[in-house]
């Protein structure tokens, strides 16, 4: 009697006191201490399973799990739980599904928040329904499903169902309706709440913030009880996505503590507003920096169309020993893009070859774009060709490759192979092929294409598909067309880029009548444009109008406008050599300069120099 009171006390599961009791029959000189270590030895194992489900180890864990004979519901859930969180649904659902299978409400829940945080909802909603018994956690799990997906009104609806709520069960519809930007009926459950924790005065102030008035939300912040470093991070945010610097700076300065996040933001904020300098200024004297920082002061110099400084910062980021994500790539990529930087462009590719990202589409499409603006098509297209995952992007990004390259024939014909794999065009693929057939005089296919997207009703025609229709028509020197199609078309005077269009077209063959129409049309859309006036002026000039031209050049003087200096680059031994015009700061610009007169003077003789109508002089040049 006293060994079957220590089995029952050792080993409540039947299963194992059955496997005991057996042990006893055939060992009958086995003793109670001996059939505890058993038991301890069985629950070592199960607890050894937990473990290494816990340390991510699930193969091994799987391995003892098979080869254990008395595996209790401890195990049974770790398994589960270890193949959600790693996405490995299929294994998880099995194994939960075996006749065998032992559960109770957390291993149900675990399987739960793998089909939630996997964004499953109709499965998570089927097995949330066959519970048989739900916890708070179940419930909030089933919550976060809901919201995860934008299914609010569904959310809100198992909230009111739910027989007991905790702060997270708040909180997560409370969030989830500020996602949605309904605040009102956010604030009206904010008032409802019978704890509001710091994480609900945040969640308010940051949609208020965002969708209402930034100064209730100064209100609402100023009388937190208690306030961490995200509260005061989400009222700085408030005010950038404002436009109001100045009080975030303020806000920032009287910050208690600060964290990496809080410098993030700041620099950002700076970069929304065009304030480089100030956004540098930051970046050093951060005390520490992330990847997120890093990229995003790199993002700041390629919007302000300072590649070559985005990409010494990659360079820094690198030296420091932070490993770049995939917007960091991309931002690197777009830099050696835009400097034709070749060498720079291989080394970042080399880098991403030992990363995940070699296979992204986007990254992909950024490499053919490095290589075809480096003149590498056929780098570009091997890239295409070896992708295993192509999609729309993908095609794209070849297309793209053989339009700047002006290889227009083989864009179209990839646009029809395209076709023939399945993918439907959509709006960027038709810019590009407009783009394509504009660089390579394919007049008559541009149109057929241009037709084809308006008959597709999927497609929305914009401005980009008008300029490139139009700049087709103007560089084949088919002006009067062009300027039919804007009046057919109905294009308004604020499409600046079309217009712009035209007129460069006129620049190059010369049509002083169209050109002076696109131009005071364009000059009533973006009467401050500089380059505008400067065209305009240049074309004057060229058909040796210099009275009209001078008049151009004087209305520009007097609104004080000046056109930016041209700039070109080249890379010489690792090298990016940067010129601009009329500046003599390069190490060699005598040298340069001479030589540039010797090949002036050479093409003199050959009889390759433009003719004087052609030539603008000192005076009039930009």
């Amino acid at each position: 009697m006293a060994v079957s009171a220590a089995l029952r006390r050792l080993c409540p599961s039947p299963r194992l006191r059955l496997t005991a009791a057996a042990a006893r029959v055939s060992f009958g000189c086995a003793s109670a201490a001996a059939v505890a270590v058993e038991l301890g030895r069985v629950e070592d194992t199960n607890r050894r399973i937990a473990e290494l489900a816990a340390e991510g180890r699930v193969w091994d864990a799987r391995r003892l799990f098979d080869g254990t004979p008395d595996r209790n519901v401890v195990a049974w859930t770790a398994m589960v739980s270890a193949y959600a969180r790693r996405g490995m649904l299929l294994e998880a659902r099995a194994l939960f599904d075996r006749p065998d299978a032992r559960r109770n409400v957390v291993t149900w829940t675990a399987l739960l928040s793998g089909y939630a945080h996997d964004r499953r909802v109709e499965e998570a909603e089927a097995l949330f329904e066959r519970m048989p018994e739900r916890n708070v956690v179940s419930w909030n799990t089933m919550l976060e499903a809901y919201a995860a997906v934008g299914r609010v009104g569904d959310a809100c609806g198992l909230f009111d169902r739910m027989p007991v709520r905790d702060a997270g069960s708040w909180n997560i519809l409370l969030a989830a309706l500020v996602r949605s930007g309904r605040v009102d009926e956010a604030h009206e459950l904010f008032q409802r709440m019978p704890g509001r924790d710091v994480m609900a005065y945040t969640t308010m102030v940051a949609g208020i913030a965002r969708y209402g008035n930034v100064d209730d939300a100064r209100g609402l912040f100023d009388v937190m009880p208690n306030r961490n470093v995200v509260s005061w991070n989400a009222m700085i945010s408030g005010y950038i996505s404002n436009r109001r610097i100045d009080e975030a700076l303020d806000l920032f300065i009287k910050m208690p503590r600060r964290d990496i996040a809080s410098w993030n933001i700041m620099i950002n904020g700076f970069i929304q507003n065009k304030d480089l300098k100030r956004a540098h200024e930051f970046f050093d004297k951060m005390p520490e920096r992330n990847v997120v920082t890093w990229t995003t002061m790199m993002n700041g110099y390629l919007q302000g169309m300072q590649s070559e400084l985005a990409l010494r910062l990659f360079n820094g980021m690198l030296t420091e020993g932070i490993r770049p994500n995939k917007v960091t790539f991309l931002g690197a990529l777009d830099a050696c893009s835009n400097l034709a930087a070749l060498c720079e462009g291989q080394q970042v590719h080399q880098m991403i070859c030992k990363t995940a990202f070699q296979f992204d589409t986007f990254v992909e499409s950024a490499l053919m774009n490095v290589y075809s603006k480096c003149g590498e098509i056929g780098l570009a297209r091997k890239l295409f060709d070896l992708s295993t995952e192509k999609d729309l992007i993908s095609w794209n990004g070849i297309i793209a490759a053989y339009s700047h390259r002006g290889v227009g024939i083989e864009a179209i014909r990839l646009y029809g192979k395209m076709q023939e794999n399945g993918y439907k065009p959509n709006d960027v693929t038709y810019v590009v092929l407009l783009s394509a057939c504009s660089r390579s005089g394919l007049v008559d296919e541009g149109l057929k294409i241009f037709e084809s997207m308006v008959k597709d009703r999927s497609v929305e025609v914009r401005d980009e598909h008008y300029t490139s229709l139009i700049d087709l028509c103007s560089r084949a020197g088919r002006l009067d067309d062009a300027k039919r199609l804007i009046h057919y078309l109905k294009i308004k005077p604020a499409s600046g880029s079309v217009l712009s269009a035209l007129l460069g077209g006129c620049n190059a063959h010369g049509n002083v009548s169209i050109s002076n129409l696109a131009a005071r049309r364009l000059l009533e859309a973006e009467p401050d444009n500089a380059g505008t006036y400067t065209l305009l002026s240049n074309i004057y000039a060229s058909a040796g109008k210099w009275k009209e031209a001078a008049q151009i050049r004087s209305e520009m003087n007097n609104r004080g406008l000046k056109k930016q200096p041209g700039c070109s680059w080249i890379e010489v031994a690792n090298k990016v050599h940067v010129f601009v015009s009329r500046d003599k700061s390069h190490t060699e610009s005598d040298l340069i300069n001479s030589l540039v007169q010797d090949i002036h003077h050479m093409m003199r003789l050959a009889g390759t120099v433009p003719t004087n109508n052609m030539l603008v002089d000192d005076e009039m040049a930009i």
